[in-house]
């Protein structure tokens, strides 16, 4: 639309006329329009203002949780026989387009690799949670079936991972020693309370909670927990015993102070299978036809260590020893006394599912080509720790080694984790008496050889060089769970991570803006500094929702940007001061009552100083809620724009008449021009425009003008 402002006074900035000229049928804004007093038309975009007696937020909020409870029916109506079973039953969307041809051979092959490996590692992370080696081959057992039924990811390879057994360990042993019954319990019931909650969390949609804690922290929280894992299995190497713990200082000192104790047999056939593991994870990684070698790893070291022990007898050397042969039985988790002692590493425990597990069944979806629902993903590892606590597992979890594993052999659908129950069922059933001619050792080295790859130093390099502060977060994250444990750890982490967030929100990007040459768009001038200002103006952007917390910051920073731009020169007429803020807020996707508060205070403010202030873009939600505050009506309607060209060209005018023609209002208002003067003026303001936009200050006739200039509004013609 076109509008005409007259000459402001020096006391009120506020457009005293505003005659609007209807729109076309195409919407296209007339080309003409009538000027008053010498006022030349501005062709401005119309800004649309909501009603301020819209509908509350609660009866807004109120619609929209009926839209969503209606689109929720709609869904559940529309849904036929088969996409109910797909929600309840995931596993029938794989079964049901199985290709046998395609998958079959796949699937097993995977299956057998994977539950190869998983066998070892299963006694060796039961070692490291402090229990019997038994109790990780059921975990590694029963989970499997029950998650290939309700678990939305077809490569994912559940069963004790390292972490979580890390976690479980250094909870438990400070409450009961390992040798007490009581710590398998405990240990059992911990698997229950994680479930429920991870099942839960996904039926309260939840999950989104964990998005809190940033991939730093993570990362710095893997890599120091590495090194605890591997320090803690020292023992088997060393032969002798070392303190439990999850800090650093006293497994250390532990390990010193017991030097005197060392044995070189266990120390020798530890290293010889850990360097074997790490030479076959290798080349398993360099060489496609070579990948078996990464998942045989941890069987050849089984084999090679028993089978030495079997011929040679070594006293020095710890065995596994006695296993319990068979499947496990049904017994219902006991000591529900201690279930508050156990919240924090249940919520712990579960925080890691979420964000490994979830994150690598993501990763492992989108490589093959399906969608995963991350709720259901969760509820899935909820049922199936919940149903294995039934059948004496601990806590169990998504394996980033052996999902990697399991996709990089060719699984096709959750049959793989079918293949790898059977080959764990058989173990329990036919197997475990060789099991106790496994060296202590071995089984340490399987540890360490999996911990390894948790020690995330190319994360380290790559935050050092991208974000230093990203970097602190990992580094601060790291020392605080090598020196004070994990849960500490962790803690520290994610609060330091939670005070960058809240700093930066409550310290939002602002920028001042300028206009690119031979453009109508404006920019940051730090980011182009080719972009120029005008006198007498300040364009600011702020790039953040406002609310209570940044609208002090917000309130200093246009304060120093007034400053600023007074002590700097830019294009168009000569000013002594500011006389117009105009606020980008294209960005701003919420502002509260306090910042409402604020932006009143702030008109106020500047109207004692005759500083208007101008809106620029505001989205509906802000509009509205600027409205329901009677804000528009403060500031006035017409300093509401579209865009942010339309502001400046309706103050770059103000500014023009302060300093061209001060005393033009006050001989209008006296007397009423004439026909001729006012095509005299219309005439003026054409030839002005050019000179206007490019700083010239001649003569308003002079024969220099430039028509070419970049115009800052549309010449008339």
């Amino acid at each position: 639309m076109d509008r005409t402002y007259a000459s402001p006074s020096s006391q009120n900035l506020t457009a005293i006329t505003t005659n609007s000229v209807d729109f076309a049928s195409s919407s296209s804004p007339s080309p003409t329009s009538m000027s008053t007093g010498g006022s030349r038309a501005v062709k401005i975009i119309q800004l649309e203002h909501p009603s301020a007696t819209a509908s509350s937020s609660s009866s807004a909020t109120a619609s929209a949780s009926a839209s969503v409870v209606s689109k929720w029916k709609a869904r559940m109506k529309g849904m036929t026989w088969k996409e109910w079973i797909e929600l309840f039953f995931p596993c029938y969307r794989w079964m049901r387009t199985y290709k046998v041809r395609e998958y079959l051979q796949s699937d097993l092959m995977a299956g057998i690799t994977v539950g190869i490996m998983l066998v070892p590692q299963s006694m060796s992370y039961a070692k490291l949670a402090g229990l019997q080696p038994i109790y990780g081959l059921y975990s590694g057992f029963i989970p499997i079936f029950v998650y290939t039924i309700f678990g939305s990811s077809r490569q994912l390879a559940i069963g004790p991972v390292a972490l979580t057994s890390l976690l479980v360990s250094n909870v438990l042993s400070s409450i009961v020693e390992p040798s007490d019954k009581l710590y398998t319990e405990l240990a059992i019931l911990l698997a229950l309370m994680v479930g429920i909650l991870e099942c839960i969390m996904a039926l309260l949609r939840l999950g989104w909670i964990i998005r809190f804690i940033s991939h730093s922290v993570i990362s710095g929280f893997t890599t120091a927990s590495a090194f605890v894992i591997a320090l803690s299995q020292a023992k088997y190497f060393l032969g002798y015993e070392i303190e439990r713990s999850s800090k650093i200082i006293p497994l250390v000192e532990s390990i010193i102070s017991g030097a005197d104790k060392f044995s070189w047999p266990p120390f020798i056939m530890g290293s010889l299978m850990l360097a074997i593991l790490l030479t076959m994870k290798h080349l398993g990684k360099t060489s496609k036809h070579l990948r078996f070698l990464r998942a045989a790893g941890p069987l050849t070291a089984v084999v090679l260590g028993t089978a030495f022990v079997k011929i040679y007898h070594p006293p020095s050397i710890s065995l596994v020893g006695d296993i319990p042969q068979g499947l496990p039985k049904f017994s219902v988790p006991k000591q529900f006394g201690h279930v508050k002692s156990l919240i924090p590493t249940t919520v712990l425990i579960t925080g890691v599912a979420i964000l490994e597990s979830v994150g690598i069944a993501k990763a492992l979806a989108a490589k093959n080509g399906y969608e995963l629902d991350s709720n259901q993903e969760l509820f899935g590892l909820g049922v199936a720790n919940i149903c294995g606590s039934f059948f004496s597992i601990y806590p169990t979890t998504g394996s980033f080694s052996r999902s990697a594993v399991n996709h990089e052999s060719g699984a096709k659908t959750g049959l793989s984790g079918l293949v790898m129950g059977i080959i764990m069922g058989c173990a329990l059933l036919f197997l475990t008496p060789v099991f106790e001619y496994i060296p202590q050792c071995a089984l340490a080295a399987i540890v360490i050889s999996a911990v390894i790859g948790l020690v995330d130093y190319d994360e380290a390099k790559f935050l050092w060089r991208v974000d230093k502060k990203d970097f602190l977060l990992w580094t601060i994250t790291c020392m605080t769970t090598l020196l004070l444990g994990i849960e500490i750890g962790v803690l520290v982490g994610v609060g330091v991570s939670l005070a960058f967030v809240i700093h930066e929100s409550a310290n939002p990007h602002i920028a001042v803006l300028g206009r690119l040459p031979g453009t109508t768009i404006y920019r940051n001038t730090q980011q182009y500094p080719e972009a120029y200002t005008y006198n007498g103006i300040v364009i600011v952007r702020i790039d953040a929702p406002i609310y209570f917390a940044n609208t002090s910051y917000i309130k200093d920073r246009l304060r120093d940007y007034e400053i600023e731009k007074e002590e700097s020169k830019g294009r168009g007429p000569e000013v002594s001061r500011i006389h117009f803020v105009i606020l980008e807020m294209a960005p701003v996707t919420y502002i509260d009552s306090s910042a409402v508060q604020a932006l009143k205070e702030l008109h106020q403010e500047y109207k004692s100083r005759d500083i208007q202030l101008a809106i620029s873009n505001p989205n509906r939600e802000v509009l509205l809620t600027l409205a329901k505050a009677g804000v528009i009506d403060l500031i006035g309607k017409e300093w509401y724009f579209v865009r942010v060209h339309d502001a400046v060209q309706v103050c770059l005018q103000h500014v023009q008449r302060l300093t061209e023609f001060p005393k033009a209002h006050d001989s209008l208002a006296e007397n009423k021009p004439s026909l001729f003067q006012r095509l005299l003026n219309q005439r003026k303001d054409d030839f002005f425009q050019p000179e206007l936009e490019s700083g010239v200050h001649e003569s308003l006739l002079s024969k220099d003008t430039n028509p070419q200039l970049e115009p800052l509004l549309s010449k008339k013609t």
